[in-house]
Protein backbone atom coordinates (compact mmCIF):
# COMPACT_ATOMS: atom_id res chain seq x y z
CA UNK A 1 0.00 0.00 0.00
CA UNK A 2 2.93 2.37 0.68
CA UNK A 3 4.24 2.58 -2.94
CA UNK A 4 0.69 3.02 -4.25
CA UNK A 5 -0.02 5.70 -1.64
CA UNK A 6 3.12 7.63 -2.50
CA UNK A 7 2.46 7.49 -6.23
CA UNK A 8 -1.19 8.44 -5.76
CA UNK A 9 -0.48 11.35 -3.40
CA UNK A 10 2.39 12.67 -5.53
CA UNK A 11 0.25 12.55 -8.67
CA UNK A 12 -2.67 14.36 -7.05
CA UNK A 13 -0.34 16.90 -5.45
CA UNK A 14 0.88 17.89 -8.92
CA UNK A 15 -2.73 17.96 -10.15
CA UNK A 16 -3.56 20.38 -7.34
CA UNK A 17 -0.47 22.57 -7.86
CA UNK A 18 -0.66 22.53 -11.65
CA UNK A 19 2.99 21.74 -12.30
CA UNK A 20 6.37 20.83 -10.80
CA UNK A 21 8.67 23.85 -11.38
CA UNK A 22 12.03 22.07 -11.36
CA UNK A 23 10.89 19.18 -13.57
CA UNK A 24 8.58 21.28 -15.79
CA UNK A 25 5.97 18.57 -15.22
CA UNK A 26 2.34 19.61 -15.80
CA UNK A 27 -0.93 17.87 -14.88
CA UNK A 28 -0.97 15.62 -17.93
CA UNK A 29 2.65 14.67 -17.39
CA UNK A 30 1.95 13.83 -13.76
CA UNK A 31 -0.92 11.52 -14.76
CA UNK A 32 1.27 9.74 -17.32
CA UNK A 33 4.22 9.35 -14.92
CA UNK A 34 1.89 8.17 -12.15
CA UNK A 35 0.36 5.55 -14.45
CA UNK A 36 3.79 4.30 -15.54
CA UNK A 37 4.95 4.04 -11.92
CA UNK A 38 1.86 2.04 -10.97
CA UNK A 39 2.84 -0.48 -13.66
CA UNK A 40 6.60 -0.36 -12.98
CA UNK A 41 6.03 -1.02 -9.26
CA UNK A 42 3.93 -4.07 -10.24
CA UNK A 43 0.78 -2.68 -8.68
CA UNK A 44 -0.90 -3.32 -12.04
CA UNK A 45 0.08 -5.37 -15.05
CA UNK A 46 0.03 -3.84 -18.52
CA UNK A 47 -3.16 -5.73 -19.32
CA UNK A 48 -4.80 -4.55 -16.09
CA UNK A 49 -3.75 -0.96 -16.80
CA UNK A 50 -5.27 -1.18 -20.27
CA UNK A 51 -8.52 -2.57 -18.88
CA UNK A 52 -8.59 0.19 -16.25
CA UNK A 53 -8.96 2.85 -18.95
CA UNK A 54 -12.63 3.41 -19.70
CA UNK A 55 -12.61 3.30 -23.50
CA UNK A 56 -16.11 4.78 -23.81
CA UNK A 57 -15.01 7.97 -22.06
CA UNK A 58 -11.91 8.35 -24.25
CA UNK A 59 -13.81 7.62 -27.47
CA UNK A 60 -16.64 10.00 -26.56
CA UNK A 61 -14.15 12.76 -25.82
CA UNK A 62 -12.28 12.14 -29.07
CA UNK A 63 -15.42 12.08 -31.20
CA UNK A 64 -16.79 15.27 -29.67
CA UNK A 65 -13.44 17.00 -30.18
CA UNK A 66 -13.52 16.17 -33.91
CA UNK A 67 -17.13 17.37 -34.16
CA UNK A 68 -16.35 20.66 -32.44
CA UNK A 69 -13.25 21.08 -34.62
CA UNK A 70 -15.50 20.72 -37.66
CA UNK A 71 -17.91 23.33 -36.33
CA UNK A 72 -15.00 25.69 -35.70
CA UNK A 73 -13.61 25.23 -39.23
CA UNK A 74 -17.09 25.93 -40.60
CA UNK A 75 -17.23 29.12 -38.49
CA UNK A 76 -20.46 27.95 -36.82
CA UNK A 77 -19.73 29.66 -33.51
CA UNK A 78 -18.67 32.91 -35.18
CA UNK A 79 -21.83 32.99 -37.28
CA UNK A 80 -24.08 32.30 -34.30
CA UNK A 81 -22.38 34.95 -32.16
CA UNK A 82 -22.52 37.61 -34.88
CA UNK A 83 -26.18 36.86 -35.52
CA UNK A 84 -27.15 37.28 -31.86
CA UNK A 85 -24.94 40.33 -31.17
CA UNK A 86 -26.29 42.20 -34.19
CA UNK A 87 -29.87 41.86 -32.94
CA UNK A 88 -29.45 42.98 -29.32
CA UNK A 89 -29.20 46.69 -28.53
CA UNK A 90 -28.96 47.05 -24.75
CA UNK A 91 -26.02 45.97 -22.59
CA UNK A 92 -28.31 44.04 -20.26
CA UNK A 93 -29.85 42.24 -23.21
CA UNK A 94 -26.43 41.36 -24.59
CA UNK A 95 -25.27 40.08 -21.19
CA UNK A 96 -28.32 37.82 -21.00
CA UNK A 97 -27.68 36.71 -24.58
CA UNK A 98 -24.05 35.84 -23.76
CA UNK A 99 -25.15 33.87 -20.69
CA UNK A 100 -27.75 31.74 -22.47
CA UNK A 101 -25.85 31.37 -25.76
CA UNK A 102 -22.66 30.18 -24.09
CA UNK A 103 -24.68 28.03 -21.68
CA UNK A 104 -26.66 26.25 -24.39
CA UNK A 105 -23.63 25.79 -26.67
CA UNK A 106 -21.62 24.43 -23.74
CA UNK A 107 -24.31 21.88 -22.99
CA UNK A 108 -24.10 20.61 -26.55
CA UNK A 109 -20.44 20.99 -27.51
CA UNK A 110 -18.17 20.92 -24.40
CA UNK A 111 -17.68 24.07 -22.30
CA UNK A 112 -13.88 24.35 -22.60
CA UNK A 113 -14.10 24.61 -26.39
CA UNK A 114 -16.93 27.13 -26.26
CA UNK A 115 -14.81 29.36 -24.00
CA UNK A 116 -11.83 29.02 -26.32
CA UNK A 117 -13.90 30.01 -29.35
CA UNK A 118 -16.12 32.71 -27.86
CA UNK A 119 -13.59 34.66 -25.75
CA UNK A 120 -12.12 36.67 -28.67
CA UNK A 121 -15.59 37.12 -30.17
CA UNK A 122 -17.02 38.48 -26.92
CA UNK A 123 -14.14 40.95 -26.58
CA UNK A 124 -14.56 42.02 -30.21
CA UNK A 125 -18.29 42.66 -29.75
CA UNK A 126 -17.73 44.63 -26.53
CA UNK A 127 -15.09 46.83 -28.17
CA UNK A 128 -17.28 47.55 -31.19
CA UNK A 129 -20.01 48.69 -28.81
CA UNK A 130 -17.59 50.73 -26.70
CA UNK A 131 -18.36 48.58 -23.64
CA UNK A 132 -16.02 47.23 -21.01
CA UNK A 133 -15.35 43.54 -21.87
CA UNK A 134 -15.21 42.37 -18.21
CA UNK A 135 -18.96 41.73 -17.61
CA UNK A 136 -19.24 39.75 -20.85
CA UNK A 137 -16.14 37.66 -20.06
CA UNK A 138 -17.44 36.81 -16.59
CA UNK A 139 -20.81 35.94 -18.11
CA UNK A 140 -19.10 33.63 -20.62
CA UNK A 141 -16.95 31.84 -18.03
CA UNK A 142 -19.67 31.27 -15.44
CA UNK A 143 -22.43 30.42 -17.91
CA UNK A 144 -20.29 27.89 -19.78
CA UNK A 145 -19.81 25.96 -16.53
CA UNK A 146 -23.48 26.21 -15.57
CA UNK A 147 -24.80 25.23 -19.00
CA UNK A 148 -22.45 22.25 -19.23
CA UNK A 149 -24.20 20.68 -16.22
CA UNK A 150 -27.20 19.84 -18.41
CA UNK A 151 -25.78 17.02 -20.54
CA UNK A 152 -23.28 14.18 -20.62
CA UNK A 153 -21.39 16.00 -23.39
CA UNK A 154 -21.28 19.33 -21.56
CA UNK A 155 -17.84 18.84 -20.02
CA UNK A 156 -15.16 16.15 -19.61
CA UNK A 157 -16.17 15.14 -16.09
CA UNK A 158 -19.77 14.60 -17.20
CA UNK A 159 -18.53 12.37 -20.02
CA UNK A 160 -16.66 10.26 -17.49
CA UNK A 161 -19.72 10.11 -15.22
CA UNK A 162 -21.94 9.16 -18.16
CA UNK A 163 -19.65 6.28 -19.12
CA UNK A 164 -18.97 5.06 -15.59
CA UNK A 165 -22.62 5.21 -14.51
CA UNK A 166 -24.12 3.80 -17.71
CA UNK A 167 -26.79 6.50 -17.49
CA UNK A 168 -28.54 7.43 -20.74
CA UNK A 169 -28.21 10.89 -22.28
CA UNK A 170 -31.94 11.50 -21.92
CA UNK A 171 -32.13 10.52 -18.25
CA UNK A 172 -29.08 12.64 -17.39
CA UNK A 173 -30.46 15.66 -19.23
CA UNK A 174 -33.95 15.32 -17.78
CA UNK A 175 -32.48 15.39 -14.27
CA UNK A 176 -29.97 18.20 -14.65
CA UNK A 177 -31.26 20.46 -17.46
CA UNK A 178 -33.59 22.28 -15.00
CA UNK A 179 -30.58 22.95 -12.74
CA UNK A 180 -28.71 24.42 -15.71
CA UNK A 181 -31.62 26.57 -16.90
CA UNK A 182 -32.40 28.01 -13.47
CA UNK A 183 -28.68 28.44 -12.86
CA UNK A 184 -28.29 30.44 -16.08
CA UNK A 185 -31.19 32.67 -15.01
CA UNK A 186 -29.50 33.24 -11.62
CA UNK A 187 -26.23 33.97 -13.41
CA UNK A 188 -27.80 36.58 -15.70
CA UNK A 189 -29.61 38.32 -12.83
CA UNK A 190 -26.53 38.41 -10.59
CA UNK A 191 -24.21 39.74 -13.31
CA UNK A 192 -26.72 42.36 -14.48
CA UNK A 193 -27.19 43.48 -10.87
CA UNK A 194 -23.47 43.68 -10.09
CA UNK A 195 -22.83 45.68 -13.28
CA UNK A 196 -26.11 47.60 -13.13
CA UNK A 197 -24.41 50.98 -13.69
CA UNK A 198 -23.58 50.00 -17.24
CA UNK A 199 -26.52 47.79 -18.26
CA UNK A 200 -28.65 50.69 -19.39
CA UNK A 201 -26.40 51.47 -22.33
CA UNK A 202 -27.61 50.86 -25.87
CA UNK A 203 -25.82 50.33 -29.13
CA UNK A 204 -26.40 47.61 -31.67
CA UNK A 205 -23.26 45.94 -33.05
CA UNK A 206 -22.44 46.77 -36.62
CA UNK A 207 -22.24 43.65 -38.76
CA UNK A 208 -20.38 43.00 -41.98
CA UNK A 209 -16.94 42.19 -40.53
CA UNK A 210 -16.18 38.80 -39.00
CA UNK A 211 -12.92 37.52 -37.60
CA UNK A 212 -12.63 35.12 -40.57
CA UNK A 213 -14.75 34.47 -43.66
CA UNK A 214 -17.42 31.79 -43.37
CA UNK A 215 -17.13 28.69 -45.57
CA UNK A 216 -20.78 27.97 -46.35
CA UNK A 217 -20.18 24.39 -47.50
CA UNK A 218 -18.28 23.42 -44.35
CA UNK A 219 -20.77 25.27 -42.18
CA UNK A 220 -23.72 23.39 -43.69
CA UNK A 221 -22.05 19.97 -43.35
CA UNK A 222 -20.91 20.58 -39.75
CA UNK A 223 -24.34 21.94 -38.74
CA UNK A 224 -26.17 18.96 -40.24
CA UNK A 225 -23.83 16.48 -38.55
CA UNK A 226 -24.16 18.30 -35.19
CA UNK A 227 -27.95 18.26 -35.51
CA UNK A 228 -27.86 14.54 -36.22
CA UNK A 229 -25.69 13.98 -33.17
CA UNK A 230 -28.14 15.79 -30.89
CA UNK A 231 -31.07 13.80 -32.29
CA UNK A 232 -29.19 10.52 -31.82
CA UNK A 233 -28.27 11.42 -28.24
CA UNK A 234 -31.88 12.23 -27.38
CA UNK A 235 -33.02 9.00 -29.08
CA UNK A 236 -30.88 7.02 -26.66
CA UNK A 237 -28.10 5.83 -28.98
CA UNK A 238 -24.78 5.07 -27.26
CA UNK A 239 -23.06 8.52 -26.95
CA UNK A 240 -19.55 7.21 -27.71
CA UNK A 241 -20.77 5.49 -30.87
CA UNK A 242 -22.66 8.59 -32.00
CA UNK A 243 -19.60 10.80 -31.47
CA UNK A 244 -17.35 8.40 -33.39
CA UNK A 245 -19.76 8.14 -36.32
CA UNK A 246 -20.00 11.94 -36.43
CA UNK A 247 -16.20 12.20 -36.47
CA UNK A 248 -15.99 9.64 -39.31
CA UNK A 249 -18.64 11.48 -41.36
CA UNK A 250 -16.82 14.79 -40.98
CA UNK A 251 -13.49 13.26 -41.96
CA UNK A 252 -15.06 11.89 -45.14
CA UNK A 253 -17.31 14.86 -46.01
CA UNK A 254 -15.02 17.79 -45.24
CA UNK A 255 -13.03 18.99 -48.24
CA UNK A 256 -10.09 20.05 -46.06
CA UNK A 257 -6.91 18.35 -44.97
CA UNK A 258 -7.67 16.07 -41.99
CA UNK A 259 -4.62 17.59 -40.33
CA UNK A 260 -6.66 20.74 -39.72
CA UNK A 261 -9.12 18.73 -37.65
CA UNK A 262 -6.41 16.77 -35.83
CA UNK A 263 -4.64 19.97 -34.78
CA UNK A 264 -7.68 21.07 -32.77
CA UNK A 265 -7.99 17.84 -30.77
CA UNK A 266 -6.90 18.19 -27.15
CA UNK A 267 -4.54 15.21 -27.05
CA UNK A 268 -3.30 16.31 -23.62
CA UNK A 269 -6.77 15.92 -22.13
CA UNK A 270 -7.12 12.43 -23.60
CA UNK A 271 -3.73 11.46 -22.13
CA UNK A 272 -4.73 12.98 -18.77
CA UNK A 273 -7.88 10.85 -18.65
CA UNK A 274 -6.05 7.66 -19.60
CA UNK A 275 -3.32 8.26 -17.02
CA UNK A 276 -5.79 9.05 -14.25
CA UNK A 277 -7.80 5.89 -14.90
CA UNK A 278 -4.62 3.85 -14.36
CA UNK A 279 -3.46 5.82 -11.29
CA UNK A 280 -6.83 5.48 -9.58
CA UNK A 281 -7.00 1.77 -10.49
CA UNK A 282 -3.62 1.22 -8.83
CA UNK A 283 -4.77 3.06 -5.72
CA UNK A 284 -7.97 1.00 -5.69
CA UNK A 285 -5.97 -2.24 -5.98
CA UNK A 286 -3.92 -1.22 -2.94
CA UNK A 287 -7.05 -0.37 -0.93
CA UNK A 288 -6.15 3.30 -0.70
CA UNK A 289 -9.35 4.68 -2.25
CA UNK A 290 -11.52 2.47 -0.03
CA UNK A 291 -9.61 3.72 3.03
CA UNK A 292 -10.07 7.34 1.93
CA UNK A 293 -13.83 7.03 1.50
CA UNK A 294 -14.11 5.18 4.80
CA UNK A 295 -12.52 8.25 6.39
CA UNK A 296 -15.12 10.44 4.63
CA UNK A 297 -18.05 8.38 5.94
CA UNK A 298 -18.99 11.01 8.59
CA UNK A 299 -19.81 13.41 5.74
CA UNK A 300 -22.68 11.14 4.56
CA UNK A 301 -21.64 10.76 0.94
CA UNK A 302 -24.91 8.96 0.25
CA UNK A 303 -26.86 12.19 0.81
CA UNK A 304 -27.13 14.98 -1.75
CA UNK A 305 -25.72 17.54 0.70
CA UNK A 306 -22.81 15.33 1.75
CA UNK A 307 -21.82 14.47 -1.83
CA UNK A 308 -22.12 18.13 -2.80
CA UNK A 309 -19.81 19.32 -0.02
CA UNK A 310 -17.14 16.64 -0.51
CA UNK A 311 -17.05 16.75 -4.33
CA UNK A 312 -17.22 20.54 -4.38
CA UNK A 313 -14.25 20.91 -2.05
CA UNK A 314 -12.23 18.23 -3.85
CA UNK A 315 -12.97 19.84 -7.22
CA UNK A 316 -11.51 23.14 -6.06
CA UNK A 317 -8.40 21.41 -4.68
CA UNK A 318 -7.42 19.03 -7.48
CA UNK A 319 -9.79 20.16 -10.31
CA UNK A 320 -13.06 18.49 -11.20
CA UNK A 321 -11.87 15.74 -13.58
CA UNK A 322 -9.36 14.19 -11.11
CA UNK A 323 -11.95 14.58 -8.32
CA UNK A 324 -14.59 12.68 -10.29
CA UNK A 325 -12.13 9.85 -11.00
CA UNK A 326 -11.84 9.17 -7.26
CA UNK A 327 -15.55 8.35 -7.02
CA UNK A 328 -15.63 5.66 -9.73
CA UNK A 329 -15.83 2.74 -7.27
CA UNK A 330 -17.34 4.55 -4.27
CA UNK A 331 -20.55 5.79 -5.90
CA UNK A 332 -21.85 2.35 -7.04
CA UNK A 333 -21.70 1.22 -3.41
CA UNK A 334 -23.91 4.04 -2.12
CA UNK A 335 -27.60 3.59 -1.35
CA UNK A 336 -28.83 5.59 -4.36
CA UNK A 337 -26.03 5.53 -6.96
CA UNK A 338 -27.98 7.26 -9.74
CA UNK A 339 -28.74 10.29 -7.55
CA UNK A 340 -25.15 10.28 -6.29
CA UNK A 341 -23.76 10.32 -9.85
CA UNK A 342 -26.05 13.23 -10.75
CA UNK A 343 -25.08 15.10 -7.59
CA UNK A 344 -21.40 14.53 -8.37
CA UNK A 345 -21.89 15.94 -11.88
CA UNK A 346 -23.79 18.94 -10.57
CA UNK A 347 -21.50 19.84 -7.66
CA UNK A 348 -18.13 19.17 -9.32
CA UNK A 349 -19.11 21.43 -12.23
CA UNK A 350 -20.88 24.29 -10.44
CA UNK A 351 -18.15 24.45 -7.78
CA UNK A 352 -15.76 25.38 -10.57
CA UNK A 353 -17.36 28.83 -10.72
CA UNK A 354 -16.20 29.75 -7.21
CA UNK A 355 -12.76 31.10 -8.15
CA UNK A 356 -10.86 32.06 -11.26
CA UNK A 357 -8.81 28.86 -11.06
CA UNK A 358 -11.78 26.61 -10.21
CA UNK A 359 -12.13 25.19 -13.71
CA UNK A 360 -10.22 24.94 -16.96
CA UNK A 361 -13.00 26.89 -18.70
CA UNK A 362 -12.37 29.88 -16.40
CA UNK A 363 -8.64 29.80 -17.10
CA UNK A 364 -9.26 29.63 -20.85
CA UNK A 365 -11.35 32.81 -20.67
CA UNK A 366 -8.84 34.62 -18.44
CA UNK A 367 -5.82 33.64 -20.56
CA UNK A 368 -7.66 34.35 -23.81
CA UNK A 369 -8.62 37.80 -22.53
CA UNK A 370 -5.01 38.46 -21.47
CA UNK A 371 -3.82 37.75 -25.01
CA UNK A 372 -6.36 40.34 -26.21
CA UNK A 373 -5.06 42.94 -23.76
CA UNK A 374 -7.89 42.54 -21.21
CA UNK A 375 -7.02 41.70 -17.61
CA UNK A 376 -9.37 39.83 -15.28
CA UNK A 377 -8.23 39.88 -11.65
CA UNK A 378 -8.87 37.21 -9.01
CA UNK A 379 -11.01 39.65 -7.01
CA UNK A 380 -13.10 40.73 -9.99
CA UNK A 381 -13.87 37.12 -10.76
CA UNK A 382 -14.62 36.22 -7.13
CA UNK A 383 -17.11 39.08 -6.86
CA UNK A 384 -19.27 37.30 -9.44
CA UNK A 385 -18.17 33.68 -8.95
CA UNK A 386 -18.98 33.43 -5.23
CA UNK A 387 -22.66 34.47 -5.35
CA UNK A 388 -23.23 32.57 -8.61
CA UNK A 389 -21.74 29.38 -7.12
CA UNK A 390 -23.74 29.62 -3.89
CA UNK A 391 -27.03 30.33 -5.68
CA UNK A 392 -26.67 27.62 -8.33
CA UNK A 393 -25.44 24.89 -5.97
CA UNK A 394 -28.20 25.71 -3.48
CA UNK A 395 -30.81 25.21 -6.19
CA UNK A 396 -29.04 22.06 -7.43
CA UNK A 397 -29.15 20.55 -3.94
CA UNK A 398 -32.81 21.50 -3.57
CA UNK A 399 -33.73 20.05 -6.98
CA UNK A 400 -31.92 16.73 -6.57
CA UNK A 401 -33.15 16.33 -3.01
CA UNK A 402 -36.72 17.02 -4.05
Amino acid sequence: MIPAGLIFLATYAVLAAGRVPFLRLDRTGAAIVGAVLMIACRLLTLDEAWRAVDQRTILLLFGMMVLVAGLRLGRFFTTASEFIASRVSSTSGLLVAVVFTSGVLSALFVNDTICLVLTPLVIEVARRRGDRPLPYLLALATASNIGSVATITGNPQNMAIGSLSGMSYGRFTAALAPVALVGLAFDAVIICWLFRKSVGQHGRVAVGRTLRPVHRGLLMIATLVAGGVVVAFVAGVEPALVALVAAAVLLMAFRVRPRKLYRQIDWELLALFAGLFVVVAGAERAGLVAWMFAALRPFSLGSVVGMTVVSGVLSNIVSNVPAVMLFRTAVPQLAHPATSWLTLAMASTLAGNLTMVGSIANLIVVQGAKHQGVRVTFGEYLKVGAPVTLATIAFGVFWLSW
